[in-house]
């Protein structure tokens, strides 16, 4: 941690010109990888990147600077620089007073990721890379890999908070190609979580293998997916992409703020089928997406977005409180000291319903079962989508009938939302790495196997 009066000290200077707000911000990430590909280690990296950034805030005006130089002169430098940015006029400044914050360790290490030898994790992705690679002759290449990160993080600003937190992140990464010699289909899994390697050790790495392995020869194989509007069955887990780009960020203050939402001004309104809840918590013990504390130094929430179809909350940051004039919900996130914190996902996910998936799957006639979804591309500002199906089957009279590939979900989110009318019960989350204007975070996304009534699926006649 930075001396606390040297913090009170630079705190004050960056207020010198009259911001009601200002704060230091430090990170310092180590972060490793190994990648294994054609039977031998085809890369290893190490890095770090540590810095430190000053915000300031005056009504809902923001000046942000970094750098990294955290000697005094340094950190005097960036305080005067943001200072001098919001006005040219000095003010009386208050002594700022902060104190140690202390806050529940959510997030427990067992295994550091400093303490695990190459070897060990070498032999994790090994084992990944036959199993997959002997799936079938049909697979060409098989890439796996393991990645980790470890982030400390101090947050000290003029409302008191003077705390810091570490972080540990570990990936198992798997991606499988399938050829039959004129195209190839692929396969591609990773899941992570934030913990040290004992999450690794929990993971039946030969199985996920073969289920990538699998999913690149069925879509080698599959036939092209036609195209019409009808309904869809969408599978448990990544599934939950679909909310998180096509109304989770429609739901931060970062397009709230700014009048840049469809769901503007609509808390307390149906926005959904009343089946649907929906909810982000970030205070989900070592999830991917949970923090102990966020980058503003305030603790995460358990957020109700959605109750039974009512719009109940945003997910609000400081800067975002001030616009909307609404209490921080504690989502100030960033990718490390180069962004500015903005409001940001944590873990975000559909909950639970009372529908079976026997239910779900008798009441389609005909329709697409998605079984495992791709990137896609969403305008937060009107809700539209499309987003690729990366594992897709024909649904005929409640049975899967046939694999398809090359399907896409195009629609608005808020017509989505109100069009999922089953839920099951088997939620389950999935993790992803999210861009937005603070940079790229680590983000679960969740849902239970549902059914969407009707959506236009992209594909071929």
């Amino acid at each position: 941690m930075l001396d606390k009066s040297l913090c009170q000290e630079v705190l004050a200077c960056a207020k010198r010109t009259g911001a009601d707000y200002s704060e230091i911000y430090m990170s310092d990430d180590i972060s490793n990888g190994i990648q294994y590909m054609d039977g031998k280690v085809e890369s290893s990296t190490s890095s770090r990147n540590r810095g430190v950034g000053i915000r300031i805030l005056k009504g809902d005006k923001c000046v942000y600077a970094y750098g990294n130089d955290i000697s005094r002169e340094g950190l005097l430098s960036l305080a005067n620089t943001v200072a001098d940015a919001m006005g040219s006029t000095d003010s009386e400044v208050k002594d700022i007073v902060i104190k140690p914050k202390k806050f529940e360790i959510i997030n427990k290490i067992l295994v550091p990721a400093n303490s695990v030898e190459a070897k060990r994790k070498i032999d994790y992705i090994r084992r990944g890379y036959y199993a997959a690679k002997e799936y079938s002759n049909e697979i060409v290449q098989v890439i796996s890999g393991i990645a980790d990160t470890t982030r400390h993080i101090f947050v000290a600003n003029s409302d008191g908070i003077y705390t810091e937190d570490t972080r540990s992140y570990v990936r198992y990464i798997m991606n499988a190609i399938a050829s039959d010699g004129n195209e190839n289909q692929s396969g591609y899994k990773a899941p992570g979580n934030h913990s040290g390697y004992e999450y690794i050790d929990t993971l039946n790495i030969e199985e996920i293998a073969k289920n990538v392995a699998k999913q690149a020869v069925t879509m080698l194989h599959a036939e092209n997916c036609p195209a019409g509007k009808m309904p869809v069955i969408m599978d448990n887990g990544f599934g939950g992409v679909l909310f998180h780009e096509a109304c989770g960020h429609s739901l931060e203050a970062t397009a709230v703020g700014k009048g840049n939402s469809v769901f503007c001004g609509k808390i307390g309104e149906q926005i959904a089928n009343t089946k649907l809840t929906a909810i982000d918590d970030g205070t989900m013990p070592n999830e991917w997406g949970s923090i102990n504390i966020n980058d503003e130094g305030e603790e995460p929430q358990r957020i109700v977005l959605i109750e039974n179809g009512i719009l109940k909350n945003y997910m609000i940051d400081k800067l975002g409180s001030r616009r909307m004039n609404m209490p921080s919900t504690g989502s100030g996130r960033r990718q490390n000291y180069t962004f500015a914190p903005t409001s940001r996902m944590t873990n975000t996910y559909i909950a639970n319903g009372t529908d079976t998936r026997e239910d779900i799957f008798n009441s389609v006639e005909y329709g697409l079962y998605a079984k495992e979804m791709g990137g896609g591309s969403v305008n937060p500002v009107t809700g539209e989508f499309n987003f690729a199906v990366s594992e897709g089957y024909i649904v005929k009279n409640g049975k899967i009938d046939r694999p398809v590939r090359g399907a896409t979900l195009i629609g608005k989110g808020s017509d989505i939302l109100m069009n999922i009318d089953m839920i099951s019960d088997n939620m389950s989350m999935a993790q992803g790495m999210c861009g937005s204007a603070s940079g790229s975070i680590n983000t679960n996304v969740g849902q239970p196997l549902l059914r969407i009534n009707q959506i236009t699926v992209g594909g071929k006649e």
